[in-house]
């Protein structure tokens, strides 16, 4: 008995189990991937606060926040399919579609306007699901299958628009039944404390909020994360990879029909070849909001804040009486900065963990 006693004296101390072990809230703080872009924005904000007059004034920080809105609307679903360690080209172009096919359905044949929108919403996420579709089935890089989508849907707008009215614009539909009702849904103004402020600030919101439930409290939200992370591996462990990168796709779509309806009912017409190059501005900021190129890290508010930067800057500069031609300067440094940022963060988030 004695010897056993020994024995078990000179054994070393036992370790706590590493899954009850507390982190810092340094550690968790270090770990987030929208922690230098949230740095980011609150430098920017400050700049401009100092340098642009009336830059704080309520009606400034309305047009600030719809600008963001219009930017992160796309952002949100572009972020998670970047998490899943995908890309979509077609997103800036199949904005402008959903919008074409709602208003020529709806005044070609003469139906109620949500009618158009009904039919938009479904022949948009069919294109989503088609990118997903042939990314898993082809195997082909993100990057080609969606620059196919992009050209072909480049093509169908104008080329459609002009067989049906004529011009590269369609013919309004503001005097059409269900317009103000879809006006008031898509595109109205909501007055607070005397302040306009857009609905697409709510539609913003929710799809923040929605898309960080996803990611942080259900299963399809780990799919998002073991794909983006490693696709073989995570196939290996049951996760349905094929699905998650269709649903990815098809959620790009879900936002671009939203944004699409948002144009039309804003305007009540649309021109054909809007939303070239807007894709790319997307994905700028789903990446300044902490998306890495390679996929498997990065958030649903990093991307809300990468939109905010965006719009924080686009706004800032004309508040500040600035040459706008410096914009996109601004833009690709914010870019490039976020880019190194994002990846010491993460860097050190994995020494620290």
């Amino acid at each position: 008995m004695s010897a056993t006693v020994e024995k078990t004296a000179d054994e070393p101390p036992k370790t706590a189990d590493e899954r009850i072990l507390q982190t810092s809230p340094l550690k968790k703080l270090l770990s987030r991937p929208e922690l230098g872009s949230v740095v980011g924005a609150l430098a920017v904000f400050v700049f401009f606060a100092v340098v642009a007059d009336g830059f704080l004034n309520a009606s400034s920080l309305s047009t600030v926040l719809y600008a963001s809105s219009t930017i992160g609307i796309m952002a949100v679903p572009v972020a998670l399919l970047m998490i899943g360690g995908e890309f979509d080209l077609s997103a800036g172009v199949l904005v402008t579609s959903s919008a074409l096919i709602s208003s020529m359905f709806s005044y070609q044949m003469t139906a109620n306007t949500w009618v158009g929108v009904g039919v938009s919403l479904l022949v948009t996420l069919a294109v989503g699901a088609f990118n997903g579709f042939m990314l898993t089935r082809t195997r082909l890089p993100s990057f080609i299958i969606t620059l196919g989508t992009f050209l072909m849907l480049t093509g169908l707008n104008l080329g459609f628009t002009k067989l049906i009215d004529g011009t590269v614009s369609t013919k309004t539909i503001g005097d059409m039944e269900g317009f103000p009702s879809a006006r008031a849904v898509f595109a109205s103004t909501l007055s607070i404390g005397g302040v306009d402020f857009k609905v697409t600030i709510l539609w913003w919101l929710g799809l923040v909020a929605l898309a960080s439930w996803i990611l942080l409290r259900t299963r399809a939200g780990n799919w998002i994360f073991a794909v983006g992370g490693n696709q073989d591996a995570a196939r290996a462990v049951g996760v349905p990879v094929a699905a998650t990168k269709i649903g990815l796709y098809m959620g790009v779509a879900f936002g671009a029909w939203i944004s699409g309806q948002h144009l039309l009912f804003s305007f009540d017409a649309v021109q054909s070849g809007e939303g070239v190059g807007n894709e790319l501005i997307y994905i700028i900021a789903a990446v300044i909001g902490g998306c890495l190129i390679t996929g498997g890290y990065g958030s649903a508010i990093g991307s809300a804040v990468g939109a905010l930067l965006f719009g924080m800057t686009s706004k800032g500069i004309v508040f500040a009486e600035w040459n706008p031609d410096w914009f996109k300067f601004f833009l690709g440094a914010m870019l490039l900065l976020a880019t190194l940022l994002n990846a010491w963060v993460k860097k050190r988030a994995e020494a620290t963990a």
